[in-house]
């Protein structure tokens, strides 16, 4: 598997792990928010808060908190506004990082990212800098012990993916995001388990990280995602399995 598959496979686990903790309930949270203010609150007609419901639903977020965020959204409560802001980062040995932040104080969420970026070795680049080596794709994750590879290909290039690639233990599979949905229901309906499943920055190259340089990578990503105001962290860094879990160990 490489390095980049593995890595979101381990965010997967490590997401687990945090909705314990609350966490994952509070992006969640503010995510379905967001999504019903700008699109409504009906996931029939709203693409982005079906996705946001979707995956609330994975993490086993209570059904009144999620109530609770799409009546926030719309109105229909009173809630916090907030504001969406990308930040485009180098990384420890030309690592391009892009951060999204979910924030109602703009001014706190810069200093915070700006202070994390000081202490684990990132810098702030320029507007296009960083996002030019990425794209917007669905993006699913499947074991291979979970399917043969001929039967998942014919369902998922039938519901409309773009490609599908075979790593070591894992089938990484691409669609656009209009057909994320599409293809992620075909799944279901075949009750193929997905590991992750989600619309996401997809890196257009990767860089390759030396192992002097992959635990200082991994740190700043833990870091930013660590900070409360910042939704999702999307890295084009391609650290070897066997560097990878040392940096992690």
């Amino acid at each position: 598997m490489s390095g980049h598959s593995k890595w979101k496979t381990t965010k997967n686990k490590k997401a687990a792990a945090d909705a314990v903790k609350g966490r994952l309930f509070t992006k969640a949270t503010k995510e379905i928010t967001v999504a019903a203010k700008d699109g409504g609150g009906d996931p029939n007609m709203n693409p982005r808060l079906r996705i946001a419901l979707a995956k609330a639903k994975e993490a086993n977020m209570p059904k009144e908190n999620v109530e609770k965020a799409i009546k926030k959204g719309t109105g229909e409560l009173p809630g916090v506004i907030y504001e969406t802001i990308m930040y485009e980062v180098y990384g420890p040995g030309g690592v391009a990082i892009m951060v999204e932040a979910l924030t109602d104080n703009k001014n706190r969420a810069s200093a915070e990212i700006k202070n994390i970026l000081s202490r684990r070795g990132g810098n702030m680049a320029g507007p296009g800098a960083v996002s030019r080596f990425f794209h917007k794709k669905g993006s699913i994750l499947i074991e291979k012990s979970k399917i043969d590879e001929d039967k998942l290909l014919d369902i998922v290039l039938n519901a409309g993916a773009e490609d599908m690639k075979t790593e070591d233990k894992i089938y990484e599979i691409t669609t656009d995001p209009k057909d994320f949905e599409k293809v992620k229901k075909a799944l279901d309906d075949n009750k193929v388990e997905c590991h992750v499943a989600e619309v996401t920055m997809v890196p257009t190259m990767t860089v390759k990280v030396a192992s002097d340089h992959a635990k200082q990578v991994l740190a700043l990503v833990d870091s930013l995602e660590d900070y409360e105001d910042v939704q999702n962290v999307y890295a084009n860094f391609d650290i070897p399995d066997e560097i990878l879990e040392q940096a992690k160990g």
